[in-house]
């Protein structure tokens, strides 16, 4: 184990959080963005009025998003545990 492997590791893991919680964030940003322009319009300033269709949407997104989800966390792991021999070395 050097540290080009542990840099390289580290990497992947980033990227895999970053690719795992992109839909989420995505549909947290665009019903945030949908609500603020609804109360820019209305001029209604309710803050909990926020918070509940954000929540609801970062909701349906895990849902929709589940197997694609599972799938890249599992292709993930399974890299890690194949490659686990080679880790000690």
């Amino acid at each position: 184990m050097n540290q080009q492997f542990i840099v390289d590791f580290a990497l992947e893991s980033i990227k895999t959080t970053l690719l795992l919680s992109a839909p989420m964030l995505g549909f947290g940003l665009a019903s945030g963005l949908l609500v603020s322009i609804f109360q820019a319009v209305t001029s209604i300033q309710e803050l909990t009025l926020t918070f509940i269709p954000k929540i609801l949407s970062v909701f349906l997104a895990m849902i929709l998003f589940l197997p694609w989800l599972l799938q890249v966390m599992l292709s993930f792991t399974s890299r890690i545990l194949m490659g686990f021999p080679e880790f000690i070395k």
